[in-house]
């Protein structure tokens, strides 16, 4: 079985653009957002981030797209 690792924690809307940068790389993403699974759950959660996974086998080839990614935010 393959191993996820986080490698983002930011708002959703962040979260969401790093993956749409993966996901076009073809690299697999998976997003937990704590504070939409409580909400879809029926009781609320404090904070507003989400988490971005992707497999620990993929992390050498999305390394350039994150500090791209990262450096974007620094602007």
């Amino acid at each position: 079985m393959k191993e996820h690792i986080k490698i983002y924690t930011g708002t959703s809307i962040l979260t969401n653009r790093l993956a749409f940068l993966l996901d076009k790389a073809k690299i697999a993403t998976l997003i937990k957002d704590d504070k939409e699974s409580g909400r879809l759950a029926g009781f609320g959660t404090t904070g507003g981030s989400s988490n971005l996974f992707i497999y620990k086998s993929d992390f050498e080839g999305a390394q350039k797209i994150i500090t791209d990614f990262k450096e974007e935010l620094n602007l």
